[in-house]
């Protein structure tokens, strides 16, 4: 083996590194570079590591006299001095990298600078290609128009060849002029003299053209009445040449039959009949679309035999169109729609201003169909359905307040009906759903209307929410007076009991009128009952019809939804109070019966009868029998009429009213235990029946009243612990004692 050659570190010196930024450029390898540094301080161990490879391996104990890698140190210097100088480095670049990225952002604000200046310079070119395509479409204008006037210059050219070989044929004429000429020319010098005669020449050539105008419209006429189509059309072909053939086309349409005035007499007379006589919408309608229809064919016949005349088809059928929406049409319209006045309406007798209404519609969609129909059958560039909305306008000027003014006709009408037939007094006081469906039939019948008239989303709107209100108004006023006439039953009858009650304490009055003023109390509560549920079917018939028909109507005006709603709302509150009320008087009413059923009915031996033994008669005492079965005839309208908090909110103050009542009642007694029994029988029947009510607090207190009724039955040695077992009776026990009759004995 090779002895190792050991280097000392002074063997080294910094000179030999020498570190470049040039030498970290290009394919840099930094296993070469490690080899550079370290391969001069370790040839022995290279040398060894081959040796190793090809020999056997020979350990041998001379390396341990020395260390094992003596060049540790060199090694260190190096590593530290290469350190150095790459820290020198890594300097040199951060500053190379500083200077270059100030560079880098000063060239990039040059940069943006030029970029703005550039897109600015790009937006004055887009001007300019702007001015020059604007410029280019004006020179191409300029050249349409150009295009023309070449186009009028030949056409006038055309005209003006024409115009001579006219003057050829009528060149007799030319004699005149000479004639007139000669005997001027004395006194009218040059140009003037030919002026003058030129002057006359056209005169005279305008004479001769009117009167073969006249001629031509005559031998028209004539062939039109022969039905002569072929000499028909050679005239209109020549009297196209005069005005363009207008006056032949008026001459036309001004002589056909259909505009003759009897014919537009027999126009009234077949859809309104007699003077006399005042048809119904429906015949009305009827009777319309038949007329329309046969002026409808009549045009269609009409336009057959224009087409084959006439050289301009399209115009002619615009005049006889247009002669038929401003002539005709108007003067059935004038007859059918006369306008009422809305301070003095017509009579309903006659058909009120729902007549007029229901007119207005038949005639306004009818009428949009004829136009329709004489479209389709040719008016050439005639506005048809502009002619038809403007026969409208005066009338649509007018219409809402016709349809609300209609609806208070309408109502007072019924109203009179219903007094008639007495269902207007206080006896007969109910609210009829009939009657409020068929407001409801009014107003779905004007919302018809409505649409037919204001097809626009946002004036539907508008028009629907007055409408809309109109019903409002009339439910409001019709179950508000409903309910107050209900009211005015139940007031009747409770004056008539205290007529009762008075001349009871003056004198005993006859049974008769104990029973005629229970009666009229049971008969004003059934009344006001029967109205408040017939208020209850209107309130959900009104909702129901406002959800189907008329919210979606609102939707295209912010707000309108909710102010029809809380228009709603207020109308319904006056029947409310009105219903608050009459349920408080019916409160009154029963309970005033059952004081009257109590006090008649109730003796002092019901409670302390004379066999005071605990096996008594378990049946109930003939007052309870009877108030019980009061309670249940006269409740039975009020389970019906009555339903959610409204119908336990009256039951809870009913059953509140009814426990009071029950408890002065018996206050007013003395009891032995036989007499408690009773009492407890009463209150266990009184319970069954309120148990109806579905009231828990009722049912609790009727339950103490029980529990109560036991110091009556219990021996007097055990009523304290039956007390101190019951807090809950304690106080009403303690003020009960004193009606036991084993205490008062």
């Amino acid at each position: 083996m090779k002895e190792t050659q050991v280097s000392t570190p002074s063997s080294y010196s910094s000179a030999s590194l020498d570190l470049d930024i040039e030498k970290f450029k290009g394919d840099f390898s930094y296993d070469a570079l490690f080899a550079k540094l370290v391969n001069g301080l370790l040839p022995s161990f290279v040398e060894e590591e081959a040796d190793s490879v090809d020999g056997p391996i020979n350990i041998t104990t001379s390396g341990l006299l020395g260390p094992v890698f003596p060049e540790v140190d060199t090694l260190l210097l190096i590593f530290k001095d290469s350190c150095t100088q790459l820290v020198e480095l890594r300097k040199q670049i951060d500053g190379k990298l500083q200077k270059l990225k100030k560079d880098v952002v000063s060239q990039d604000k040059k940069h943006r600078k030029t970029l703005g200046e550039l897109e600015k310079r790009l937006d004055g070119i887009f001007s300019s290609f702007a001015r020059l395509d604007s410029r280019i479409s004006s020179v191409g204008q300029t050249a349409a128009k150009i295009g023309d006037h070449l186009q009028s210059a030949d056409s006038q050219r055309e005209t003006a060849n024409q115009t001579m070989e006219l003057i050829k044929v009528f060149s007799p004429f030319g004699s005149l002029a000479e004639e007139d000429i000669g005997r001027h020319a004395t006194t009218v010098p040059g140009n003037a003299g030919a002026s003058k005669g030129l002057e006359v020449a056209i005169t005279n050539l305008q004479e001769y053209c009117n009167e073969l105008e006249n001629k031509l419209l005559s031998r028209f006429d004539s062939a039109s009445q022969r039905r002569e189509l072929t000499n028909m059309a050679e005239c209109a072909k020549i009297l196209s040449q005069f005005n363009r053939g207008t006056s032949a086309m008026q001459h036309y349409v001004g002589l056909r039959p259909m505009f003759d005035v009897e014919v537009m007499n027999e126009d009234s007379r077949s859809v309104l009949g007699d003077q006399d006589s005042t048809p119904n919408h429906d015949d009305v309608n009827v009777a319309l679309s038949e007329r329309y229809k046969q002026i409808t064919d009549t045009v269609r016949k009409e336009s057959s035999t224009i087409r084959t005349v006439f050289p301009c088809p399209n115009d002619v059928m615009s005049i006889l169109v247009q002669r038929v929406m401003e002539d005709r049409i108007p003067n059935l319209l004038e007859k059918l729609l006369v306008k009422p006045s809305l301070v003095n309406p017509p009579p309903m007798r006659q058909g009120g201003l729902l007549l007029y209404l229901r007119r207005l519609a038949v005639g306004y969609e009818r009428t949009q169909e004829l136009a329709k129909n004489l479209r389709d059958v040719g008016c050439g560039d005639l506005d048809v359905e502009g002619l038809t909305e403007a026969l409208f306008t005066e009338h649509k000027g007018i219409y809402l307040e016709c349809e609300r003014a209609s609806m208070r006709q309408l109502y007072k009408a019924k109203m009179e009906e219903l007094l008639a037939e007495g269902q207007l007094s206080s006896k007969g006081a109910s609210i009829s759903v009939t009657v409020v469906q068929e407001f409801v039939s009014w107003n779905e019948e004007a919302i018809s209307r409505c649409k037919l008239f204001s097809p626009q989303p946002a004036n539907l709107a508008a028009i629907a929410k007055h409408v809309f209100s109109c019903l409002l108004d009339q439910v409001k006023q019709y179950t508000t007076e409903g309910l107050e006439r209900a009211r005015e039953g139940l007031r009747e009858a409770a004056s008539q009991r205290e007529r009762f009650v008075l001349g009871r304490k003056v004198a005993s009055g006859p049974a008769s009128t104990t029973e005629g003023a229970a009666t009229a109390g049971e008969t004003s509560f059934r009344s006001f009952m029967l109205a408040l549920q017939g208020c209850g079917s209107s309130v959900a018939i009104i909702q129901q019809y406002f959800v189907k028909s008329i919210s979606r109507l609102l939707l295209p005006v912010d707000g309108a939804h909710t102010a029809s709603c809380e228009e709603m709302t207020a109308a319904m509150s006056g029947a409310e109070s009105s219903a608050i009320k009459g349920l408080q008087q019916c409160i009154d009413i029963v309970i005033a019966e059952v004081e009257r059923l109590l006090s008649a009915e109730q003796k002092a031996t019901d409670f302390r009868s004379a066999d005071d033994g605990l096996m008594a008669d378990p049946r109930p005492t003939t007052a309870c029998s009877r108030v019980v079965a009061y309670l249940s005839r006269v409740l039975e309208s009020a389970f019906t009429a009555l339903e959610g908090l409204n119908k336990q909110s009256f039951l809870n103050e009913l059953g509140n009213r009814l426990h009071k009542t029950l408890t002065n009642h018996w206050l007013k007694f003395a009891f032995n235990a036989s007499g408690g029994l009773k009492l407890k029988r009463d209150i266990t029947e009184y319970g069954d029946f309120l148990r109806n009510f579905n009231a828990p607090t009722i049912d609790e207190k009727f339950e103490s009243l029980s529990i109560m009724a036991n110091i009556f039955i219990v021996a007097p040695e055990s009523l304290s612990s039956l007390i101190e077992g019951t807090p809950s009776i304690k106080k009403e026990a303690q003020r009960s004692i004193s009606f036991i009759t084993s205490y008062i004995t």
